[in-house]
């Protein structure tokens, strides 16, 4: 991969992570709050109704499932950026294929090219971990 691509890749990567994390911040809140209610100045903190309450529980649900993806690809995209430094950026980590750019554009933190993709996905395997640094 060309010096420029690297450069741009790198720029489409940072930008992601400032993105996911003005997301993750506005979620966050949501997220983690606690579930019964809105402290409206009343003597207690519970909804008026357990429809309310079920309600109110699956929200916060759908928050936490929100910021936990929102963290992953996160970790995702810090991975890729590290990737770049090493010079293991582009490549598949299953067959050691360059990564399509198209793919890369759809996708810049991905590890695996389409075809690894499929079959991993096809055999119900998770892809490779990421080795430590």
């Amino acid at each position: 991969m060309t010096r420029p691509e690297l450069e741009h890749f790198h720029e489409r990567l940072t930008a992601l992570a400032e993105r996911l994390r003005d997301d993750r911040d506005a979620v966050r809140g949501e997220a983690l709050r606690a579930a019964g209610g809105e402290a409206s100045g009343s003597l207690s903190n519970a909804p008026r109704h357990l429809a309310d309450l079920g309600s109110d529980t699956a929200q916060q649900e759908v928050s936490v499932g929100l910021l936990e993806n929102t963290q992953y690809t996160l970790r995702e995209v810090a991975e890729a950026l590290q990737r770049i430094d090493s010079g293991e950026y582009g490549r598949c980590r299953e067959c050691g294929r360059d990564i399509p750019r198209p793919r890369l554009e759809a996708l810049p933190h991905t590890t695996l090219c389409v075809d690894c993709a499929s079959r991993l996905e096809q055999e119900g395997a998770k892809p490779p971990p990421t080795p430590s640094a």
